[in-house]
């Protein structure tokens, strides 16, 4: 016979059970776009302000990481090897950079944004097709993501910069820019059309 509690069965008086309390759902304990009042000398504005910047490089962030796992998967021709590593390293920075920043909203009191679909709906990045393109316009295609954000990332750092909140402007200026930087120098160089043998007259 199998053994069931209902969702808000919870209460101390119900009998133990070892069966799983499945299906739970209740209403949100915190809606997206607050702020939680945490002590940290900082107005709510300054808060609400660098929150609402940081989910959208977050949002921007998971979708250049997942651009990353596409361009893995899917390039090909003569400098496969190269560009699958590439590809693979620059997908885990990404995804390290995505969990500090995440960490960060929800340090000022905020709510991350999280799940595929509501990233999707936020990103400002051009979606890419879901089709298999050739190596250069992968490139152009993450290039220009880069540049979406670093473009946010300098917005940002003035807004905080301006509410007071030193350790978004650290978190941005220190530990986000500077590798999407590298990571545009690095990109660029492979679409420079140089001589690989015989130099041009």
């Amino acid at each position: 016979m199998s053994v069931q509690r209902q969702p808000g069965q919870c209460a101390a008086n119900a009998a133990p059970t070892a069966q799983p309390i499945l299906g739970q759902r209740s209403k949100p304990i915190q809606p997206y776009g607050t702020v939680l009042n945490y002590p940290l000398a900082l107005s709510e504005e300054a808060r609400k302000a660098s929150v609402d910047g940081l989910n959208q490089i977050l949002a921007d962030s998971i979708y250049l990481r997942d651009m990353y796992k596409k361009g893995q998967w899917q390039v090909t021709g003569a400098t496969f090897q190269q560009m699958h590593k590439l590809f693979g390293k620059h997908f885990k920075k990404q995804n390290m950079l995505v969990d500090k920043i995440g960490d960060r909203v929800q340090a000022l009191g905020g709510v991350t944004v999280a799940v595929p679909h509501d990233v999707a709906a936020m990103t400002r990045i051009e979606r890419p097709v879901i089709d298999r393109e050739e190596l250069p316009v992968q490139l152009s295609r993450l290039l220009e993501a880069h540049e979406v954000i670093l473009k946010e990332c300098h917005e940002l750092v003035k807004l905080a910069a301006a509410g007071g909140d030193d350790g978004t402007v650290e978190l941005v200026a220190d530990h986000v820019v500077r590798p999407h930087e590298r990571a545009v120098w690095r990109l660029s160089a492979h679409l420079t059309d140089t001589p690989l043998v015989c130099a041009s007259k």
